[in-house]
Formats: structure tokens, C-alpha cells, sequence
């Protein structure tokens, strides 16, 4: 869900978004995991967690169910269980208030995350425009992010055209999702047309 130059690959997401970003990639609230089921006959929910681990997922206190914030929900208790989390959410207790959330998105707010300097979520490239590092060719912006378990795979539009780059260390140069840029030094082929085209 989150990653750094250092670790990018160590990192892949399985949190990918064709999202309509506005001025700026730093959102304040970005979809966490989705509600697949209930556990047990009190009220406790199977979360299919939208980041790297559920590890990851355990730790908010606070959830939501908007990307505005406005609908939040507390945390009650989080533990992994294989590759979902069993969830209990205040105001949820009964087997039939949990069968009503299935299939909730939830959301968290960035900034409970704490993530350090330099690390950010990868929803948050969808948007950025990429550059070559060295000529300064714009080859157009990332629309999507695949993970595919080696590394991910950034879908990158420009005029109708997709692109896909392997988002693997050596290529990537810089990644600023504050100013929604990436840099990067490609190999041979992958931007072909796009380079003809300027």
C-alpha cells in the first residue's frame, strides 16, 4: 500500500485505483479494504484489507465509510486471520447488522497512517505525470497500478496510448506525488511511440 525508493519492490499494492484525482495526489482519505463477510455471531466482520498485509490494517482506530471523512466509524478490535482481518466496528454486535455491511468499502485517513518523509501510497501515483529524467520527454500519466508479485506494473496513458512499465528500482529515478511527477530512466522500447510522437 505504501512505498519508498528503497524498499519499492519489497512493497507491491494490491491497492490499485483508476481514480480521478483533482489538483493534488495527496488525498486526504483513500479506500483501505472492503467488507467480505461476517465471523461468528456477534457482529464481527471479514475485511479484505486494500494494502499490504492486514498488519497494516489493524492499527487505525478509526475507519470511514467515505472518502470525505464524514462518515467514520471506531475500531474496536482488528486482528489478522489469514489474508483478511477480523473487524468489530462500534455498532456493530449482531450477525444481521454485519451481513447488512457486506461488501463496504472502508476507508482511512492518510494522516493516521503516519507514514515517514519519502514514503507515500501507491493510489497515490494514479494521476502523476511520468518524465524521462534525462531529456525531460513527458511520456504521459499513470492511470493505473497492477500488481502483478515480482514487481508492480504502471499503466501509463498519453493520447489514447497505454504504456506499461515495470516499476522496478533501476528505472525509477524520483517519485513526488506532491507534485504529481515521477522521473524515470526506462529501458529500450517500452516508450517507443510515445517518443516518436514528440
Amino acid at each position: 500500500m505504501c512505498a519508498d525508493m528503497a524498499d519499492f519492490i519489497l512493497n507491491p499494492s494490491a491497492l490499485c485505483a483508476k481514480m480521478n484525482h483533482g489538483d493534488s495526489m495527496i488525498k486526504d482519505f483513500l479506500e483501505t479494504g472492503q467488507v467480505v463477510g461476517t465471523h461468528g455471531v456477534r457482529g464481527e466482520l471479514r475485511v479484505q484489507p486494500w494494502c499490504d498485509s492486514p498488519d497494516f490494517l489493524k492499527k487505525f482506530k478509526t475507519l470511514y465509510f467515505d472518502d470525505k471523512g464524514e462518515n467514520a466509524v471506531k475500531v474496536l478490535s482488528a486482528r489478522p486471520h489469514g489474508n483478511v482481518v477480523l473487524m468489530v466496528l462500534e455498532g456493530c454486535d449482531t450477525m444481521e447488522k454485519a451481513q447488512a455491511m457486506r461488501g463496504k468499502v472502508l476507508y482511512l485517513r492518510r494522516a493516521d497512517a503516519h507514514l515517514p518523509a519519502g514514503e507515500y501510497f501507491i493510489d497515490e501515483l494514479c494521476g502523476c505525470a511520468v518524465f524521462d529524467a534525462d531529456t525531460g520527454a513527458r511520456y504521459g500519466t499513470i492511470s493505473e497500478v497492477s500488481a502483478t508479485g515480482a514487481n508492480d506494473v504502471w499503466h501509463i496513458v498519453k493520447d489514447g496510448q497505454e504504456y506499461l512499465m515495470p516499476a522496478v528500482k533501476s528505472m525509477i529515478v524520483s517519485v513526488d506525488v506532491a507534485q504529481d511527477k515521477v522521473t524515470v530512466r526506462p529501458i529500450r522500447g517500452i516508450f517507443d511511440e510515445a517518443e516518436h510522437a514528440d
